[in-house]
């Protein structure tokens, strides 16, 4: 009840102020009636607050439905289109009762962006015309033939008060942070009225038709045009559910709480229509503006959509009829700048930047100029198109070695899928390489099917006819021959080895060794390795490569052990460049200053390179922990050549006495998660090398300045995991997942 009052209750306030001009305006909109749009906010407010899937989204009558209602009005009538919301909500239950939920965010992002795009364009060119004192035309062509005619003989008055309306919802997000939190909205509608009853102007103004009791209405359904009204409800039903779940996720990357349960989310709307429906309102979806407005206030639970709903009601019963001082230029101007918002900038950057700009564009062009749900249609196909232009074709191209058209040594590269799409390219290319060359025919693709595959194969028996030589290099995840061993597949290879991201053990040839011990053979593996780098990922890298070839940047100093199975780069995603790393046995900071290593390695790193932070990595079955325990007459006898190491691990005292005072907080934790006395040991000796980095004179100022961050990790070999070790003045151990806090 505390987080209802302290929380919840101060920002249904504000929802329910943004919530009150919005829901007349979009009514207006949808030629429904007036208080239809208040009704759907109170319904949703409570309905789709109480029964749906996320907590912190606000429901109620949406912008992105008024061009779809008001043709629906227009068609139909009220009464059947309140009869297609009621079915619509039954749909919406169904659709989430049967678990489909997620399915419905397969549709492109883009086709909805753009579709919320063409509705608010078809919003702005329609109130455009009843801000200028006229009525919107039947369709978005006429509104822009129309427009220069309203223009000559717009009412004054009413334009004036519009773009006072517009005038304040601009400059609302310079004014201060405190004055802010008054809705924009609220604010334009409420400055707008009083100036029209100030000053007596002759501006039309809202007509309601009795209280919202007399609002109040059943559902019909049509006299015949049974096709016309069951795609009126999907149509409803789908727009209404995307927009919903697309708004749900959004919301829940704006707040740390509860995550939203999709498939709930759809019964409490598909819920909330069905009564909206029934008693004579809107239909209704989650929507974005109110709910960044709840988890703006700071709302914790669901009690804030559901008290605005309450508000709302409270306010309309016995002050409905204050609506009617308000001119429709005033809400006219506030669904033109609604309308604009819908169309945003990212989105069409995005688009650009994706190559999506074109499914962008078709959607918007065809919800505007055709209808919405044609537009949709559009541009849902050509986002598919797209998606098979580019996932099922093959990038194919030919070139000398040595970029010289007269040499004889060539090279081919077969990359992507190579599909019967990719046949035109393929036989073009294959086409270019001159006769009787020697070719490197490279395939690195992810998916071949039997006539790329039957390309292919003819292209080298027929070139190896006219006395050429072709070497075929299978680099991908699949195979050339695969596409005859049975339906193509595709398959993808997690971790790229020739990146380095697997030992060689698990790629190469198993009888490379022959059996014999490696100690008495060549190291193979690494001369093998070399070779797959320089065909495979030298040229990939090579472009980053120049850049880093006269400028060291790291980033960061990474101290670790020099275990052969701790690799920085993999372990912190990063590359070439951004790690400077020291590795000893045991990854330790000597703290007297006396090893020259690692004291000349912190010099260069915090005085020339600069670096942000500093690293410190353990590990499991860490061989330096064991032999400092054996040091101590723990864990066993000591291994051979164990005495070398000795004058080393002395530098491993001060965590072996950190372990030992007895019962240390880290290796109490350690040992709680099934670590053993060395892994423990490990843990502390993270801890106590932090501690004595934090104090080194070369860090200690950087450090309390907040310029330089120094950070403890243990690595888990078994489970894959980093573990985040706090200093030892914390003696703390996180272990999310594997996520390095």
């Amino acid at each position: 009840m505390s987080t209802i009052l302290r929380y919840d209750l101060p920002a249904s306030l504000v929802v329910f102020l943004v919530a009150l001009p919005l829901s007349l305006g979009i009514a207006i909109a949808s030629d429904a009636p007036v208080l239809a749009g208040l009704i759907a906010a109170i319904v949703g407010g409570v309905i789709a607050g109480a029964l749906g899937g996320s907590p912190l989204q606000v429901s109620g009558p949406a912008a992105g439905l008024t061009v779809i209602v008001a043709g629906l009005v227009a068609e139909f009538g009220w009464a059947v289109t309140c009869g297609i919301t009621v079915c619509a909500g039954l749909l919406q239950v169904l659709l989430g009762v049967s678990r489909v939920g997620r399915a419905a965010l397969a549709i492109s992002p883009m086709v909805v962006h753009a579709m919320l795009a063409g509705i608010g364009v078809t919003i702005a060119l329609q109130q455009v015309h009843v801000l200028l004192g006229g009525s919107s035309e039947s369709s978005a062509w006429r509104n822009i033939t129309e427009l220069p005619g309203q223009l000559v003989n717009a009412d004054h008055a009413g334009l004036a008060v519009g773009l006072l309306v517009i005038g304040i919802l601009v400059a609302w997000r310079w004014v201060p942070a405190k004055v802010r939190k008054v809705p924009g909205p609220l604010v334009a509608i409420v400055v707008a009225s009083a100036v029209s009853v100030l000053f007596a102007l002759n501006v039309p103004h809202i007509q309601l038709n009795g209280s919202l009791l007399d609002a109040l209405a059943p559902p019909g359904l049509p006299d015949g045009n049974w096709g016309a009204f069951a795609t009126g409800v999907i149509t409803v039903a789908l727009i209404a559910s995307v927009e919903s779940l697309l708004t749900a996720v959004a919301v829940d990357r704006m707040q740390d709480g509860p995550r939203s349960n999709l498939n709930r989310e759809l019964v409490g709307q598909g819920a909330a229509n069905v009564v909206s429906g029934a008693v004579g309102g809107l239909p209704i979806t989650g929507v974005i503006v109110r709910s960044s407005a709840n988890v703006a206030a700071g709302a914790k639970t669901r009690a804030s959509a559901i008290l605005h709903g309450v508000w709302v009601l409270v306010f309309a019963l016995p002050f409905a009829g204050l609506a009617q001082q308000i001119p429709t230029a005033a809400l006219a101007g506030l669904l033109i700048v609604i309308g604009i918002q819908l169309v945003k900038l990212s989105h069409i950057k995005t688009a650009r930047r994706t190559g999506d700009i074109a499914v962008y564009l078709v959607t918007i062009t065809g919800v505007v100029f055709l209808n919405l749900l044609e537009g949709v249609l559009l541009g849902l196909a050509l986002a598919v198109a797209l998606t098979v232009w580019r996932v099922a074709r093959a990038r194919v191209h030919a070139q000398p070695a040595d970029d010289h058209e007269d040499n004889d040594d060539w090279r081919v590269a077969v990359e992507g899928s190579a599909t019967f799409l990719s046949l035109p390219a393929l036989h073009k290319t294959l086409a270019s390489v001159p006769p009787g060359v020697r070719v490197t025919l490279e395939i690195s693709v992810d998916f071949i099917d039997h006539a790329a595959h039957q390309v292919i194969e003819d292209w080298q028996r027929q070139h190896e006819a006219s006395g050429g030589t072709v070497v075929v290099q299978e680099v991908g995840s699949v195979e050339l021959s695969s596409a005859l061993d049975g339906p193509p597949q595709r398959a993808f290879s997690l971790i790229d080895k020739r990146l380095g991201m697997v030992p060689w053990s698990s790629w190469q040839d198993p009888d490379t060794t022959n059996g014999q011990d490696r100690r008495d053979t060549p190291p193979k593996s690494v001369l093998d390795g070399l070779e797959v780098y320089h065909r495979r990922t030298a040229p990939q890298i090579r472009p980053h490569m120049e850049r880093l070839a006269h400028a060291h940047q790291a980033e960061t100093l990474f101290i670790t052990c020099t275990d052969a199975r701790i690799v920085p780069n993999a372990i912190t995603s990063s590359g070439p460049g951004d790690l400077f790393t020291v590795r000893n046995v045991g990854g330790l900071v000597p703290a007297d200053q006396l090893d020259h290593s690692v004291e000349a390695a912190i010099a260069y790193a915090v005085g020339r390179l600069k670096v942000s932070s500093i690293v410190v990595c353990g590990h499991s079955s860490c061989g330096a922990m064991h032999a400092a325990l054996r040091e101590q007459g723990v864990g066993g006898e000591r291994e051979p050549g164990e005495e070398h190491l000795r004058s080393w691990l002395k530098y491993a005292q001060p965590a072996l006495d950190a372990f030992d005072e007895g019962r240390h907080p880290i290796a109490q934790s350690a040992a709680e998660q099934g670590f053993n006395t060395a892994d423990q040991l490990s843990m502390v000796s993270v801890a106590v090398q932090v501690d004595t980095l934090v104090r080194h004179p070369l860090i200690h100022d950087l450090h309390q300045r907040g310029r330089l961050t120094v950070v403890g990790l243990f690595y888990d070999i078994a489970s894959a995991r980093v573990l985040h070790v706090e200093p030892m003045t914390t003696a703390s151990l996180q272990t999310n997942g594997s996520r390095v806090r």
